[in-house]
């Protein structure tokens, strides 16, 4: 059946496009229009609520199949596909009555309520008896208002450490958790946070796509580790010595060897995230940096100069190929 909006077109995939692509497609628009890189920019706004629309729809199967099967008039609430189907069949069996689509109103956005059209329609849909005609209609049921999606910035220290966000959605505060581990694209789902229903039932959901802003220094591998380059002295790196190093739970000392050079990888065994309490924490991995002093002081450069004197043959004799 028809719909005002495609929502396949919206995201620019195929009908038949799969749950990978719809994603991709998803996470790509909602990236180049989000509302923080288009301040003042009402068209890219428009857009972008139109996309997470698509997306909320389409990433569903139940909602994506009656979608497909009525467009935007299976969507509304109290919409009963099993009833449409039955007055479609009705209507074509006997060449009577409007299509489906000007008898529940194409543009209306109104609840649909099946009982009052039908019984309106027919006099009485539970005296219609015989010739595929209909009985035995029920009131409709309380459903659950339509879910809300919107966009949330965090830092990378929220991201892995767990932490508590305080948001105003439709003018109510409201605190949400977000779960340590958490990467750009994570769908995060608060229950009965959404739009109320229109005929009584339970309040739709509130659905955050989390964007993590990068840090500086530290990094999250796809396995779960957590890196960071950490910087050392020239004294450190060639005499060692012992270091603090910030983790998702708070510092911990980490051991220099004597003679590290840049690169040098340092592991801290179970000082990553923690993304799951039915497994244990991942593993700190430290990426030594030496950092040269920035002081223009003569007797720090006489003393470098010692230094390179130390140096015995050519260091980059094993850069060849």
């Amino acid at each position: 059946m028809a719909s005002a909006n495609d929502y396949y077109a919206e995201l620019g995939v195929a009908k038949g496009a799969s749950e990978d692509e719809l994603k991709k497609a998803y996470r790509a628009l909602a990236m180049k229009l989000h509302p923080d890189r288009n301040q003042e920019d009402a068209a890219a706004e428009a857009r972008f609520k139109k996309v997470n629309v698509a997306y909320e729809v389409l990433s569903d199967p139940k909602k994506r199949a009656v979608y497909d099967e009525f467009g935007e008039m299976g969507l509304r609430d109290g919409f009963d596909p099993a009833k449409a189907r039955e007055y479609s069949r009705w209507q074509q069996q006997t060449g009577g009555g409007p299509n489906l689509e000007d008898l529940l109103g194409r543009d209306s956005g109104q609840p649909v309520d099946f009982s009052k059209i039908f019984d309106g329609f027919f006099g009485s849909a539970a005296n219609v008896r015989g010739g595929g005609g209909f009985s035995g209609f029920r009131t409709a049921q309380p459903t659950r208002g339509r879910d809300l999606e919107g966009g949330l910035s965090i830092t990378f220290g929220q991201s892995i450490r767990g932490s508590e966000v305080k948001l105003n959605v439709n003018n109510k505060e409201m605190t949400v958790r977000i779960p340590s581990g958490a990467r750009s694209g994570t769908r995060l789902r608060v229950p009965g946070k959404g739009l109320p229903s229109s005929s009584g039932g339970p309040a739709g959901d509130l659905l955050l796509n989390i964007e993590v802003q990068p840090h500086e220094r530290f990094w999250l591998e796809e396995s779960g580790e957590l890196h960071v380059r950490l910087p050392i002295t020239l004294g450190e790196a060639f005499h060692g010595g012992k270091v603090r190093v910030p983790t998702a739970d708070g510092d911990v000392t980490v051991t220099v060897p004597a003679r590290s050079r840049s690169g040098t990888l340092l592991r801290v065994r179970g000082k990553g995230i923690a993304e799951n309490k039915s497994r244990p924490a991942t593993d700190l991995i430290v990426h030594l940096e030496i950092e040269l002093p920035e002081s223009t002081d003569p007797a720090i450069a006489a003393a470098v100069d010692i230094v390179e004197g130390g140096y015995v043959g050519n260091v980059r004799a094993s850069v060849v190929l």
